[in-house]
């Protein structure tokens, strides 16, 4: 095989390969329609994570807003070394902070009620959904008792899919302090709910 053949593959292949997220942010400063791709992949996570904390009332807007403030911090984000991903889930975490009061109203009628409104029933998962529905009120109570970094690096790991460094990365904390805050947050759930069961 000739090297006009394995340049043609090797060209075609690296023009096949979608850019990371570091690329599309990169480009995004010097083409701002780039950064519709970013927008693209990271929505529906970052709308989940939101939905889920604040209801979806506020949800599109906070997401919004997520990709406005990332958009208008694209360039100086390029300064640090950080992925894409955390940074954006950083970013809404701060915006629910403001809306911490509307989070904990929900969660106090939650806890109550124990029907959270926010959740779209998936009757594949129906048991596993009547499972955790028993636990729903318990375990907003342990959400609402908890304090906010603990709160936001649990949610971060569980609604956010996010692993420790990610969230060490989005709470712009150490890597000790996430652990120490998933550690917190998951014995404070523990207690709650094995005192409910009592």
């Amino acid at each position: 095989m000739g090297v006009q053949p394995i340049l043609a593959t090797a060209a075609t292949a690296l023009m096949t390969c979608e850019p990371t997220d570091e690329e599309l942010l990169r480009r995004s400063v010097g083409d701002p329609r780039t950064f519709t791709d970013l927008i693209d992949r990271h929505f529906d996570a970052i709308h989940r994570y939101v939905h889920r904390r604040a209801g979806a009332d506020i949800a599109e807007e906070l997401c919004a807003e997520t990709f406005t403030i990332a958009f208008e911090q694209r360039a100086a984000s390029l300064r640090r070394p950080a992925e894409v991903r955390p940074w954006l889930f950083g970013i809404s975490t701060n915006l629910l902070r403001r809306h911490h009061r509307t989070e904990s109203r929900r969660l106090r009628a939650y806890a109550r009620s124990g029907v959270d409104q926010h959740i779209e029933l998936d009757t594949s998962a129906a048991a596993a959904r009547l499972d955790a529905a028993t636990l729903g009120p318990q375990l907003a109570r342990a959400l609402g008792a908890m304090r906010r970094g603990e709160r936001d690096a649990l949610l971060l790991y569980a609604l956010g899919d996010l692993g420790y460094e990610e969230i060490a990365e989005a709470l712009d904390v150490p890597l000790g302090t996430v652990r120490t805050w998933l550690h917190r947050a998951r014995a404070k759930a523990t207690r709650s709910l094995e005192t409910d069961r009592s």
